[in-house]
């Protein structure tokens, strides 16, 4: 079962503190998770990553 925890507040700075506080909330939400609820979780947010990174090369080429 995977966790539904809220995220961590980061600083502006992004410390070593907040380095920490990612991994213990990521830790925490994914404990009592299975294999393959790991697994799921890790492809979906993979594939938020990828479209927001291709979303920023869309708007870079615009730009240019």
């Amino acid at each position: 079962m995977i966790h539904d925890m809220p995220k961590p507040h980061i600083s502006p700075a992004f410390t070593i503190d907040d380095i920490h506080k990612i991994r213990e909330w990521d830790y925490e939400r994914l404990k009592d998770a299975t294999p393959e609820e790991r697994r799921a979780d890790t492809e979906r947010r993979a594939e938020r990553t990828r479209r927001a990174i291709a979303e920023l090369r869309r708007l870079q080429a615009a730009k240019a």
